[in-house]
């Protein structure tokens, strides 16, 4: 497809159907086909070129870059970095709660590919623990499906029938068809990381509508979740959007909370003070030997 060969199908979802592709260097990629092709609606093409539109825009060391599209064709595609890696939802389902060491690791990186993400104008809008890939060089943020512009988030929308996202890692006002700006990222980032600390989303699981309406109703479950993280992630999962932490302040806040304490400065004692003190050591050695010559 597009001088991409095409080795087997790695996933699927309701918009397009994702493979493992090879390009003409050998390099592997990932190539993911509209579904449908050209009987795909209107709307579903649309959504596929803003979706190539919003992965585009975003340069990030923690998100897997798109390398090539063609949306305007009969199978219209997009030719993405591949990260060799199980996703978040898997290792945590199989092997349980993250360690804390790689817990933090996970958390900056993928605060700072939000960070990165919102930076280019884009809200991500379906962050969740399996679209973060663990990779060889760390985890990424992967999967735009709908993404959209902030700008154009800020206008707005036609109602849906129902939201757009997961269940569980939706903020309420995207459960509630409300505006979606940053926030909503960042109340899914909160929600994923209490899932990594724990083995467990904070609202829980079951029918969607249940999970929903405890979002949008109920105090986030942050389990044996302790230490600053456990702080970050009940501010994320606030129903406020506006109490939220922006992306960047999560960055900062995480990098301060790991680096080493500094070392305390050593005291250093004003020149003035060092002469006073030279000064009245002389005079108690004078006296003293003013004493014994009397």
């Amino acid at each position: 497809m597009g001088g991409y060969r095409l080795l087997g199908r790695l996933g699927e979802g309701g918009q397009g159907v994702v493979y493992l592709g090879r390009d003409g260097d050998g390099g592997l990629v990932t190539v993911k086909v509209l579904r449908g092709g050209l009987d795909a609606g209107q709307r579903a093409r649309s959504r596929f070129v803003k979706e190539a539109d919003a992965a585009r825009k975003v340069a990030g060391r923690h998100t897997a870059r798109v390398l090539d599209a063609d949306v305007t064709g009969d199978r219209p595609y997009i030719v993405s970095e591949f990260v060799e890696g199980p996703p978040l939802q898997r290792v945590v389902a199989e092997d349980g709660p993250l360690p804390a060491p790689q817990l933090r690791k996970v958390a900056l990186r993928t605060a700072g590919a939000l960070a990165a993400i919102h930076r280019a104008g884009i809200v991500h809008r379906d962050f969740k623990p399996a679209n973060v890939v663990l990779g060889p060089d760390g985890a990424k943020v992967i999967d735009f499906g709908i993404a959209r512009a902030a700008d154009a988030l800020a206008r707005t929308e036609p109602l849906t029938t129902s939201p757009i996202g997961t269940p569980g890692y939706m903020a309420p006002e995207q459960i509630e068809d409300e505006q979606v700006g940053p926030p909503a990222d960042v109340f899914a980032w909160g929600a994923a990381m209490v899932f990594a600390a724990t083995g467990r989303p904070p609202f829980g699981t079951g029918p969607s509508a249940a999970v929903m309406r405890r979002v949008t109703s109920r105090p986030p479950d942050l389990g044996d979740m302790d230490g600053p993280l456990r702080d970050l992630a009940a501010r994320c999962l606030d129903k406020n959007p506006a109490a939220r932490p922006t992306a960047p302040q999560l960055v900062r806040a995480l990098r301060e909370g790991q680096g080493p304490a500094p070392k305390p400065r050593p005291t250093r004692i004003p020149r003035y003070r060092w002469r006073m003190m030279l000064a009245l050591a002389v005079v108690i050695i004078a006296g003293f030997a003013l004493g014994v010559l009397f």
